[in-house]
């Protein structure tokens, strides 16, 4: 973090327990709370450069460290952190070599020689970031709202792929990639090559000096997750450090579908598997941490941020300090449940543009400030750079929902290999849940209950008045924005927060793809069920004709099976 005069760094001491940095040049300060993941005996930060003229204060991993440093042979490390390689590029570089970087990272890089500074965010916004103004001119940097909220005029969210230099005052985005333009690509189906650089973005992910596991709730992403992990965690460092055997993690209301699927999974894979329960009455007691550490109001946002909250206490009391987790496929492949409605493969590519480059308002802020609340460290390998180009150059007429074809059928035919299997059938081809959902159905019901106790009809009747920005629709919604607001008051803050129509996860143009969708509005994805049951339906009449593929006929009674009403749950 950077500032113009010195702040209580303790707002931020959850995120790096390990050490505190503090560095001043003149009017200019870096502060730094470190989680240390990659040499954790000499990588504190700041970090500097040889003659110690460049100072950077680093929030992330930069995965291809080894590959940069080959590149600067005429400079000497003073650690063997991977984000000691960001000075000595800029050294060489200048501002442009923030391309160069594969990873996930937020950062700020001061030049003490013409007290200049730049700062950048990754790609699509693992790390969180804010920017911040105050009224005598300072400029502030902060992973969390928390830690510039109180001292400066106006804050905003600081955008994923971009760099902020001080010399030209502005930003800029240096993050460009084909897919951004939303232009629809025509590349052929390759499940090979799919299937390689998901394998190439998990092994990268693989780099560790400290204990280690996955994040297992048994549907499809993180099963993939977990079984890449599995296959190729034998003979890396983090194995030689910490034994091959690979550990796993999941969450949910007792009986839920997640604790089930995700228990199966583990015994397929070999996973030492940890399995943590919470009660409903355990998620709502927490809510108002939630809402601190996650600095938002988003309903599905904090739905899902419960439980993984509860869980990331739990992985750290084990001694784990990294996760690998699966966040990021549903907004690539059009995996959530709404997608069955698509129009065509030009909506559908569209709104996968959509929802890739809303992901750190969402998944992305959930992910990574769950688990920094409790000193723990996610990585999302379906975020890769690489990967991301590849998944996305797919025409996307493969990824429409059809008869034959179920949500994902791309990613889940890339992993169905009958020689080497990656997962069971019937978890390779399980329906998606939401997270919220897979924790246990009677998760959102209580939350709902208890916001009934909280807010009264004459609230929400003036709800406009009270909230005229993103106005709450629901007592549940207006609940937590009563918490957000004690905590963050300023216009500024709630400003950072994204809103409009949502069904199941959708943003506001996909609602227009369903008249009746205007009605219910529900983020979860039980609102969209009947159109992904209805889909079922016909490929169950094509099984019985005997025109759906093997792999969907074997598993139509598990996609189609009701276990509450209006709820589909796995068998």
């Amino acid at each position: 973090m950077m500032y113009n005069f010195v702040i209580d760094c303790n707002r931020l001491k959850h995120r790096g327990p390990d050490w505190s940095g503090l560095y001043q040049h003149g009017g200019f300060y870096l502060a730094h709370q470190r989680l240390a993941i990659i040499d954790p005996a000499s990588g504190d930060q700041p970090l500097f450069n040889e003659d110690q003229a460049i100072v950077v204060t680093v929030n992330g991993e930069i995965y291809n460290h080894e590959e940069l440093r080959k590149l600067l042979p005429n400079h000497k490390f003073r650690t063997g952190s991977d984000c000691d390689v960001i000075s000595h590029l800029y050294e060489e570089y200048g501002e442009n070599f923030v391309d160069m970087l594969d990873g996930m990272f937020s950062f700020v890089l001061l030049d003490t020689r013409d007290n200049s500074f730049i700062v950048a965010r990754d790609a699509i916004g693992i790390t969180s970031l804010y920017m911040g103004w105050g009224l005598d001119g300072s400029v502030w940097i902060s992973s969390e709202l928390k830690g510039l909220n109180d001292d400066c005029e106006h804050f905003e969210c600081f955008p994923p792929g971009h760099l902020y230099s001080s010399k030209s005052g502005g930003l800029r985005r240096w993050y460009n990639p084909l897919w951004f333009s939303e232009a629809i690509p025509s590349t052929p189906y390759d499940p090979l090559a799919l299937r390689r650089a998901f394998e190439k973005a998990v092994i990268k992910r693989l780099m560790t000096d400290v204990p280690f596991g996955v994040l297992l709730s048994g549907g499809l992403d993180s099963s993939l997750v977990a079984s890449v992990t599995a296959r190729h965690v034998a003979g890396t460092q983090a194995a030689r450090q910490w034994g091959a055997h690979l550990h796993s993690f999941c969450v949910g209301l007792e009986n839920s579908p997640d604790l089930k699927a995700a228990r199966e999974v583990a015994d397929y894979l070999g996973t030492i598997h940890h399995e943590f329960h919470f009660t409903v009455q355990d998620g709502i007691d927490a809510i108002e941490d939630v809402i601190y550490h996650i600095e938002t109001y988003d309903v599905t946002t904090i739905r899902a941020s419960t439980p993984m909250f509860l869980l990331a206490r739990k992985i750290k009391a084990l001694g784990v300090k990294m996760v690998i987790s699966g966040e990021g496929s549903d907004e690539i492949f059009g995996g959530y449940l709404y997608f069955h409605k698509a129009p065509n493969k030009e909506e559908l590519h569209s709104e996968t543009c959509r929802k890739i480059k809303a992901l750190h308002q969402y998944d992305c802020l959930r992910a990574n400030k769950a688990t920094s609340a409790w000193g723990l460290e996610a990585r999302v390998p379906f975020l890769d750079k690489d990967f991301i180009n590849v998944a996305m150059a797919i025409d996307p007429e493969w990824k429409m929902i059809k008869p034959g074809h179920i949500e994902k059928w791309v990613l889940r035919k890339a992993f169905d290999d009958e020689e080497h299997p990656y997962l069971p059938k019937h978890i390779l081809y399980r329906q998606k849940e939401q997270f919220s959902d897979g924790v246990g159905y009677s998760w959102i019901d209580g939350l709902k209950a208890h916001a009934e106790l909280h807010v009264n009809d004459k609230m929400m009747q003036n709800a406009g008045h009270i909230f005229p920005h993103n106005t709450p629709t629901t007592k549940e919604a207006c609940y937590y924005r009563m918490i957000f607001e004690r905590f963050f008051p300023q216009n500024s803050a709630r400003l950072t927060v994204p809103g409009g129509a949502s069904v199941a996860c959708s943003t506001a143009k996909a609602v227009e793809w369903d008249a009746s969708w205007s009605n219910n509005l529900d983020p979860s994805g039980r609102a969209a069920l009947g159109v992904h049951l209805s889909a079922y339906e016909q490929q169950a009449a094509l099984a019985s004709a005997g025109a759906a593929p093997p792999e969907i006929i074997d598993n139509l009674p598990r996609m189609m099976k009701v276990g509450a009403p209006g709820v589909a749950i796995q068998s």
